[in-house]
């Protein structure tokens, strides 16, 4: 039995050894990232039983993302490698403050050989929550057809389905995203979306009034990050804000969504209140941003618990 499946590619992500703009950086760490893969890997940190679904190139990269993917206790038995389809790669630009920008070549992405028929109904039936995001339809027309499929067949099977639109305006445009997402929402159970891509999906508006509107598409569970102002949600009776977690520092932003979500979600499937949840997802982002790589600052529960003050930090 899984607790949570999620669909997305997977990537090699290269990290520069220096800070400052990509032209003048020499040298980098090879790293694995994907918003979706990412997710997986903090849910499964966290102690949740974990599913990937993807397709990864018949190649050195593809290979190595498997071997990673598996060694974090994922499951993946959804996960081909094809060949004549590159491992997609991206360089990442990092600047001192730990914000920077994402360059990708994905060309050609294994994940395009998928079909509708890969999806098996079977497999979801182990789970309970399918998580999906906006990188993996932002791809290809094929990969939106196969998002919407996944989307019916969790409704069909019982899951709860959690969104993060995580917009990536260099893969799609903002309409093709605006197109694409208000298509999924009504049969979304929770959204996990930052400021800026709720304005983009709604249009400029405050917090509490995404919020309404998001409700009123029929989304039972809505959460607004807002990065180092921490975050606001709503689980339909009322409206939580909850201040950040001071981070120890500030490394790499990259990933911290995919963190925050994977928190979310965890406390949510452990049965911790809507508010409760909110403060978990929080710290579980500050954790996140100190450690430089996509999912390297990923921590585990008993982690996130000393972090908190909750127990002792547990040495390895």
């Amino acid at each position: 039995m899984l607790d949570v499946i999620t669909i997305g590619d997977g990537m090699i992500s290269m990290n520069p050894v220096s800070k400052g703009p990509l032209r003048f950086s020499q040298m980098y760490e090879r790293k694995i990232g994907g918003a979706e893969l990412n997710f997986a890997i903090g849910c499964s940190r966290l102690g949740l039983k974990t599913g990937w679904i993807s397709r990864l190139g018949n190649d050195e990269f593809g290979r190595y993302i498997l071997y990673c993917a598996k060694g974090e206790g994922i499951d993946t038995s959804e996960v081909e490698l094809v060949t004549n389809y590159p491992t997609s790669v991206y360089f990442k630009e990092i600047f001192e403050d730990g914000n920077g920008r994402s360059f990708y070549y994905r060309d050609k992405s294994p994940t395009s050989t998928m079909v509708e028929s890969d999806l098996r109904e079977e497999y979801f039936r182990k789970a309970k929550l399918l998580h999906i995001t906006g990188v993996f339809p932002s791809i290809s027309d094929n990969n939106c057809a196969i998002i919407k499929k996944a989307v019916k067949m969790a409704k069909k099977t019982g899951l709860l389905v959690s969104f993060d639109p995580n917009i990536r305006l260099k893969l799609w445009s903002k309409e093709e995203a605006k197109t694409f997402i208000h298509e999924i929402l009504p049969d979304v159970d929770l959204l996990l979306t930052g400021e800026e891509e709720a304005e983009m999906i709604l249009g400029r508006d405050s917090v509490e009034n995404y919020i309404k509107k998001f409700h009123d598409i029929g989304i039972s569970k809505v959460v607004i990050k807002k990065g180092a102002d921490g975050s606001t949600g709503s689980d339909g009776t009322q409206i939580y804000h909850m201040p950040p977690v001071k981070a120890r520092a500030v490394v790499d932003t990259v990933g911290a969504g995919d963190g925050f979500g994977a928190g979310f979600v965890t406390s949510l499937l452990r049965g911790q209140s809507f508010e409760k949840a909110l403060h978990f997802a929080n710290a579980v982002g500050a954790m996140v941003i100190s450690v430089k790589g996509d999912n390297e600052g990923l921590p585990y529960l008993e982690d996130v618990r000393a972090f908190l003050g909750e127990t002792e930090f547990i040495e390895r």
